[in-house]
Order: C-alpha cells, then sequence, then structure tokens
C-alpha cells in the first residue's frame, strides 16, 4: 500500500490431504480430509492466524483421468472433495479476515451462475471473495458436459475473454446505493441505478440484471493462473493476481516484467496485478531434517500414481509405451495446459531427468517451485525472489496437511516477519485492502465525472 514498506502477499494453496501425490498416506495426514469440514475448519482458522492474505482453492469438474490403476491410490486428482464456493461459503461464517479464492471454469459454466455465486459469496463473507478464472484442460470434465473433447486452447481462452467481460459487467448491474429499502416510500430499489448488460457476443447472450447487490468489494478479486501467451493477454487485461509456476528465478523474472510491461496498454498500474508462484516448502530444523522429511513421503510414491500424474500434465500422452529410466521422449504439442507442458519438458531437458525423474520431481508440486530445507533457507529464497522483481508474493502449498501448513507457520513465518517481509495483523478486513488492491469503480460514476 502507498507509503509503506512493500511486502510479501500470502496465500494458503489447500489441497484437501496436502501437495504432494501421496500426501494422504503420510502417517499426520488426514486421509479422510476432502470430505472432512472441521478439517477445513481447523486449516482455515491457522491460515487466519498467521495473518495469510488468503485461502486457495482449485477445482476441476471431473476426475483427472480415467487411469483407475492410478486414480484408486490417490487423493489428489478431485476425487472425493467439496465444491470449492460451497465449501468457502462455511468457513466465511467462521474466520473474519482472511480472503477466499475458489476455481471456476469459463469452459463448463455460464456467465450469470458465476457472477451470482462469487458475489453472493462476497456479500457472505464481507467482502473477501476472489474467483479463480480457468478455461480447464481436460477431456475428462468435458465429457461431464455433453462434450467429445475439450474446446481447442485458442477458442476456450477467446471464449474466457468474453466470459470475464459479462461477469464484470453483471457485476456493474447495481450501484452502491442502489438499495434505499424506504418503508415509508414503498422503494426497494431505484431504477436509476440498476444498468441492465444486454450483452450479445460470439459465444454468449445476456441480458441481465444481475439479481444479487453490488458486492461490497464492487467486483470479487479476480485471480488468473494461464501463462501460455493468450493466458498471459487475458491476464493483463483483467486480473489482479496471478497464480503462476516456475523453476527458476531466471524464469520468474521474466514472466514476472512481461505480465507487468503488458498492463499499460490497458490502462492499468503495475500495482494493480499481484504475482504470486506457487512455492512447496519441505521444512526441517537442519537440512538433514528437512531431507529425511521428504524423503519419507517420496518414498510412498505408487509407481503407476507417478507415471499417471506425468502422464497428464503431459497434456494426455502414453509415457508408458517408454522405458521408465531411460530419457524423456520429445513428444508433440497437445490440446492441454501450454505453459504446463512447456515447464515440465524444459525442466526434464535442462536437468538431463528420466521419465522416473522427472515425476520425482513434480509429485510434490506438478511443476512449481519446490524448496527443502531450513526456515532460514526458505526465507532466504524467498526474500531474493521478492527483491529480484520475481514475485509479490507465493502461493504456499503445504506437502501434507494439517502438519504441512503448521511447518510453515511456526517456523517460517516468524523470520520473514523478522526481516519485515510480512505482516503481523491485517490491514483491512476486506480481500483488496489486504492484497493493497483498488476497488473498482461504478462506470456510472465515470459518467457523472465527465459530464
Amino acid at each position: 500500500m502507498t507509503g509503506k514498506r512493500r511486502q510479501l502477499r500470502l496465500g494458503a494453496f489447500l489441497y484437501p490431504t496436502g501437495h504432494h501425490i501421496a500426501a494422504w498416506r503420510h502417517p499426520l495426514a488426514q486421509a479422510d480430509a476432502g470430505s472432512n469440514f472441521s478439517h477445513y475448519v481447523e486449516l482455515a482458522q491457522i491460515a487466519e492466524a498467521a495473518k495469510f492474505d488468503l485461502i486457495f482453492m482449485a477445482d476441476g469438474v471431473g476426475t483427472r483421468g480415467a487411469d483407475t490403476e492410478a486414480l484408486h491410490r490417490t487423493a489428489i486428482r478431485y476425487v472425493a472433495q467439496f465444491e470449492p464456493i460451497t465449501l468457502l461459503s462455511a468457513l466465511a461464517a467462521v474466520t473474519r479476515n482472511i480472503g477466499f479464492v475458489a476455481t471456476a471454469s469459463t469452459s463448463f459454466n455460464e456467465p450469470y451462475h458465476i457472477a451470482r455465486k462469487f458475489a453472493s459469496l462476497d456479500h457472505i463473507s464481507g467482502g473477501r471473495a476472489g474467483w479463480n478464472l480457468v478455461t480447464s484442460s481436460s477431456d475428462h470434465e468435458a465429457h461431464n458436459f455433453g462434450r467429445d473433447e475439450h474446446y481447442a486452447h485458442a477458442e476456450r481462452y477467446e471464449r474466457a475473454e468474453e466470459f470475464a467481460d459479462v461477469v464484470r459487467g453483471l457485476w456493474d448491474t447495481w450501484e452502491e446505493d442502489a438499495f434505499p429499502r424506504n418503508k415509508q416510500s414503498g422503494v426497494y430499489y431505484d431504477p436509476d441505478k440498476q444498468h441492465i448488460l444486454n450483452h450479445k457476443g460470439k459465444y454468449f447472450k445476456v441480458r441481465g440484471p444481475l439479481n444479487v447487490a453490488r458486492a461490497p468489494q464492487g467486483h470479487p478479486v479476480l485471480v488468473q493462473a494461464g501463462s501460455s501467451e493468450p493466458g498471459r493477454e487475458l491476464a493483463a487485461r483483467t486480473a489482479e493476481v496471478v497464480f503462476t509456476a516456475h523453476q527458476t528465478i531466471g524464469d520468474a523474472k521474466a514472466f514476472y516484467s512481461d505480465l507487468k510491461g503488458r498492463l499499460a496498454k490497458y490502462g492499468r498500474d503495475r500495482d494493480d496485478l499481484k504475482i504470486m508462484p506457487g512455492i512447496f516448502p519441505v521444512v526441517g530444523r537442519t537440512q538433514q531434517e528437512a531431507e529425511e522429511k521428504f524423503a519419507q513421503i517420496q518414498d510412498l510414491i505408487h509407481p503407476a500414481v507417478g507415471l499417471s500424474l506425468l502422464n497428464g500434465m503431459s497434456g494426455g500422452v502414453d509415457l508408458s509405451q517408454y522405458p521408465i529410466d531411460g530419457p524423456v521422449p520429445d513428444l508433440p504439442e497437445t490440446n492441454g495446459s501450454k505453459s504446463r507442458q512447456k515447464l515440465l519438458f524444459d525442466l526434464a531437458r535442462r536437468e538431463n531427468l528420466t521419465i522416473r525423474q522427472l515425476y520425482l520431481r513434480i509429485a510434490g508440486a506438478r511443476g512449481h517451485w519446490q524448496i527443502v530445507g531450513t526456515p532460514v533457507q526458505i526465507a532466504d529464497l524467498m526474500e531474493e525472489w521478492f527483491r529480484a522483481g520475481a514475485a509479490d508474493g507465493f502461493n504456499v502449498m503445504p506437502p501434507q496437511l494439517p502438519t504441512g501448513l503448521y511447518d510453515f507457520v511456526e517456523h517460517v513465518l516468524p523470520e520473514l516477519r523478522h526481516r519485515g517481509l510480512f505482516r503481523s495483523e491485517y490491514e483491512g478486513r476486506t480481500l483488496r485492502e489486504n492484497l493493497g488492491l483498488k476497488v473498482p469503480e461504478h462506470p456510472a460514476r465515470h459518467a457523472v465525472a465527465a459530464e
């Protein structure tokens, strides 16, 4: 925020049992986490007490893959877990300050549904909602919505552009003071402060009005995770937080500079967008202890699960036809997540990894930055990325839950606070206030100011 020392923004990225592909098998993990509301209450209250900016919930509207041999051995691929907006609405009742970011796909929803649900979550939480806009990348999701295959990559991003515009337009249906609810006059709302969208585009025809009052934040915070060229352009035009994956500080700096550099053409300032790479921290009092912790959970990976994870992230290519201890082959580009495919194959080539070594590398964080070390070492690296212009903050991805989150909160956060890099108290009550983001002004205010 203006006049204050720049500090890290932190999200708690909560997969049910933790981010490691074998997390549910860990002796300290909550194995039934995906269907255990009390588990999420505990995590939300831990994160809020630690002053995290937000809780981030990924989602898929179908299981990740149809490989039963792998699926029946994992708890991380959208099997037996809550729908995120429903879950976060419930968590809003047992928290006061922490933000809630839920994932929802533009490919398998309608804009009106999304606008209504997130505006409602913003009201229920008192201004703490955020929408993680994704286009989805899986044919398995498409099969649940009357399609034989997913939209082509370019089409789904074109659709997402229009989808985001419609949602934001619906969020501007009502001005802030549109509802006098005057019992004496009998006037419930002022029709002059209602604005009908009447959108007619290539993909959507939406009249409006939205039947939820203007959100406490004006708009819920818009989050985006795509790092492909269309994803970057969508983020530059619409997003306020970007969740991304990088393996090296050089790649992270290049992405940060590129994305921030695109904002001006859309009339936006660099501070209007917060870039938060994922970080998977394995914390130990010593380096040896951290490595032993990591080895313990790595040893729980079933080979079928590791290979299936790699198959899915490489765009559905069946790697079982290649020697598992042989090199990662050159593979054609697919219709899946193009940025993540590139990251994986760049990693394999850069470090000359075999197929087995590659799935072991991504089993924890699926391509995100993985750090195994002491609190000081982890804080050193986070500070380096932050000060070098590689990140505005991080989405923290605990290996297993709840203990992985405890480890970060109890050991790494004190080190970050000692360096003046992270808050001790919340700055405000809304997610926008705590992230240092502007409240979107209603377009009607612009019109009045221009007269």
